[in-house]
């Protein structure tokens, strides 16, 4: 079983995402996916600069992953992400079909991130097709589920053919709109943002009437209000089949919990929850917010 660092999804300043990739090159991660996922506005670093970061990680020895958009609202979005798909060095994660179907026609292989609804064995089969080597589950869905699925594949005759990596720590993200949460809270328009995302490197929280904290507004993506934590269940993803694992990379506190979840591999320790701030629902097939 093999260890990945998602891509970031907050918006940060360059300098800081630079000096946070130095400090990916030198972590225990064996796979890196970076890139802007969320936004394109967010233009801090642009494709050359992305590109850039991705040959210093390359030389650590690391796989790195060129991550795509998840919601593309304009002709200029998909140039800026053709130009990104056939870069002619790293693999691609594909966020949404549009990706996909430019990877197809390109005739390279990618990763089907966990944005793409794939919920099925049929569904597999459409993007192994299309040029799919590894598959992250969507977020939403369960261990059971999982396993029945990867059993599935193995009677099919394809299971060695991709990859299957879970996201097991951080905020999930959950929802994607073309509206601008962030600039509505400070009372301004999407067209009129000011970048205001990078005023806030971890999201707004929002609580609800009773104060439980629900959501994370992140520009036009919406992550749960807990982070995601599945260091509990490193040995039923290894048993299940599991290729990698991912944590996200939220903060500089992925990279403690890239080591924790790893020594769960050597000598396996159970890790109380945190109620107020962690949750591990979808996995167990239980409300999300909720803590199996």
């Amino acid at each position: 079983m093999k260890f990945s660092l998602g891509p970031s999804l907050f918006f940060w300043p360059k300098a800081d995402v630079e000096a946070y990739y130095h400090q990916a090159r030198h972590s225990s991660a064996d796979v890196i996916y970076l890139g802007e996922t969320v936004c394109s506005k967010r233009r801090e670093l642009g494709i050359k600069d992305w590109l850039n970061v991705a040959k210093e990680l390359a030389q650590s020895n690391k796989q790195v992953v060129i991550s795509t958009m998840t919601l593309l609202e304009a002709p200029a979005e998909i140039n800026s992400m053709k130009k990104l798909c056939d870069n002619g060095d790293f693999l691609i994660e594909a966020n949404d079909l549009s990706a996909v179907n430019i990877m197809h026609a390109l005739k390279l292989p990618f990763v089907a991130g966990p944005s793409i609804n794939c919920y099925n064995l049929s569904s597999l089969k459409v993007l192994m097709k299309q040029g799919m080597i590894r598959w992250v589950m969507p977020v939403e869905l369960s261990g059971d589920w999982l396993k029945k699925l990867l059993q599935e594949a193995e009677q099919a005759g394809i299971r060695n053919q991709f990859e299957c990596e879970v996201f097991a720590w951080g905020y999930l993200p959950l929802a994607y709109s073309a509206r601008c949460f962030t600039a509505r809270a400070e009372n301004r328009s999407k067209d009129d943002c000011r970048y205001v995302c990078i005023n806030y490197p971890q999201g707004i929280k929002m609580n609800s009437r009773e104060g439980e904290r629900v959501f994370m507004l992140n520009g036009i993506q919406t992550l749960s209000g807990y982070q995601y934590n599945l260091i509990n269940d490193v040995h039923d993803m290894q048993v299940a089949g599991v290729d990698l694992v991912r944590i996200s990379a939220d903060s500089t506190d992925a990279f403690q919990q890239m080591a924790r979840f790893q020594q769960q591999l050597i000598k396996p320790v159970h890790y109380p929850l945190d109620r107020s701030n962690e949750c591990n629902g979808y996995w167990h097939q239980i409300p999300g917010m909720s803590i199996a």
